[in-house]
């Protein structure tokens, strides 16, 4: 029964790991930050909007389920009215970390991050405390609610 066990889950296992594997990845860990982060300035200059960047990494549940909500409804309306975005791939906490550096640490409380720049990457808003950390349990409302809330911080910093 013992083996039986470890059988079912390491089935179990494989399966979840195919499902995520199987499913768009939100974090391209091949891209190169750097340069979408001044592609995106570039963009948001032109368009006169902030940029949204959105630190997390594709093994994060949190993380996935928040780039899953910004996609959807009213929230993927509100991301392409308010911000150009800019997912950054932190990896294992090991990739992109001058990035998160560059713009005061806000992963150190947890991924998935957020940080508000304007088009001349002033720093207008960002995630402290790990606000987003918990993304999954939060409602697409939360989410929706929460982003509304940054964007209006960030248009009175500016």
């Amino acid at each position: 029964m013992h083996f039986l066990a470890r059988l079912t889950r390491l089935f179990a296992l494989l399966c979840v790991t195919a499902a995520v594997n199987g499913a768009a990845l939100p974090y391209d860990p091949g891209a190169d930050a750097h340069a979408d982060v001044r592609d995106a300035l570039r963009a948001a200059a032109q368009q006169h909007r902030a940029v949204l960047l959105v630190f997390g990494a594709n093994w994060c549940e949190d993380c996935r389920a928040l780039d899953k909500a910004l996609k959807s409804g009213r929230n993927a309306a509100l991301m392409a009215r308010e911000f150009t975005v800019v997912k950054v791939d932190v990896g294992d906490f090991d990739r992109n970390l001058d990035i998160d550096a560059a713009y005061g640490d806000p992963i150190a409380k947890g991924i998935p991050a957020a940080v508000i720049v304007s088009p001349a990457n002033a720093v207008l808003f960002a995630t402290r405390t790990g606000e987003l950390a918990d993304a999954r349990r939060m409602s697409e409302t939360g989410i929706h609610d929460f982003f509304v809330r940054a964007a209006a911080a960030a248009k009175a910093a500016h």
